[in-house]
């Protein structure tokens, strides 16, 4: 099983917009990062996102980009403030191949609690094989 963590890309300031639409720069950095996945041969059976309108923004660009038929739905437990290990526990539940879109600082804690190192990618993502219970090694990393 393979695990794609990635962080929203570049969006709006609060002051400018509440609900934080990805920025033009971000809409173009969505793009870019789906597009080199799927160069890389990146193609999710499911497609997980915050409900965060950055965060499914994000996410559409690799459903378009990496499987136009990938499961897509909001999940819960990607939310900026929630712990990592809710996620954890999900996942260990699958065997399908998952992207999940969302935010820091719970990617970067979820990466950690799942054995990645270094600091996770502002508006990159880290891809990740399953190798036992509850822990994965990291296998690439692409920024913007």
């Amino acid at each position: 099983m393979r695990l794609y963590l990635v962080h929203h890309a570049d969006a709006l300031l609060p002051s400018v917009d509440p609900q934080r639409p990805l920025s033009s720069v971000g809409l173009q950095q969505a793009e870019q990062l789906a597009s080199g996945a799927a160069a890389r041969g990146v193609a999710p059976a499911a497609i997980w996102h915050s409900g965060k309108l950055r965060a499914r923004q994000t996410a559409e660009a690799f459903l378009r980009h990496c499987n136009s038929f990938a499961e897509f739905k909001m999940v819960r437990g990607l939310r900026p403030e929630d712990p990592p290990d809710w996620i954890r526990d999900v996942l260990e539940g699958e065997d399908r191949d998952v992207l999940v879109a969302g935010h820091m600082p719970q990617l970067a804690d979820l990466a950690r609690l799942l054995g990645a190192s270094g600091p996770f990618p502002l508006h990159g993502m880290i891809s990740m094989e399953r190798t036992g219970p509850r822990r994965y090694e990291e296998s690439w990393r692409e920024l913007i």
